[in-house]
């Protein structure tokens, strides 16, 4: 049975592509590492982001695996013009998956994008860390469980660590970081 860790990135200076990690990110990116050092690790795919691809670097190294870059995990598009209030198209979007602001993307969309790697992942049958964004995880997180919802996502943390596992096809989520 295959375990996803699902990981939100750690602290960045910025939301742009490239926007590195803060010093307090890079601190917790060497947290994750630690916390990461017993745990069997086979596959990592992160969001392309440097500050995606950053947060693992050192995990990577230590397990000795190479990073998968795969775009299809890069953080979801709420609009592409700066919002005064984002806030509540943010939310809207968790209530009606279908919503949408101008050539940006809906919470489905989204959603479809990143059910893709899960599916080809969960095939894999190997414990794999994906390392993405706060909504897009935030929106996985609620397709498998409404449970988790527009509050899930504001109460997420830089970073965040969840594990999925697959029984059969009920899918057992677990929020293991940050330390409780």
């Amino acid at each position: 049975m295959p375990t996803l860790y699902l990981i939100r990135h750690c602290s960045a200076a910025g939301q742009e592509p490239d926007a590195p990690l803060t010093e307090a990110g890079y601190a917790q990116s060497l947290l994750l590492r630690d916390f990461f050092c017993e745990i069997p690790i086979d596959r990592i795919i992160s969001s392309d982001y440097t500050r995606a691809i950053a947060s693992v670097t050192s995990l990577a190294d230590a397990h000795q695996l190479q990073i998968e870059r795969e775009p299809l995990l890069r953080e979801r598009i709420l609009s592409h013009e700066p919002l005064e209030d984002w806030l509540t198209p943010l939310r809207q979007s968790f209530i009606e998956p279908t919503f949408k602001l101008l050539d940006a993307e809906s919470s489905q969309e989204a959603t479809n994008r990143i059910l893709q790697v899960v599916e080809r992942a969960q095939s894999q049958h190997a414990a794999t860390l994906l390392v993405t964004h706060g909504n897009l995880l935030a929106l996985l997180l609620h397709h498998l469980d409404p449970q988790y919802d527009f509050e899930t996502w504001r109460m997420m943390r830089n970073p965040d660590v969840y594990r999925l596992d697959f029984d059969g096809h009920n899918p057992v989520i677990e929020h293991i970081w940050p330390y409780k």
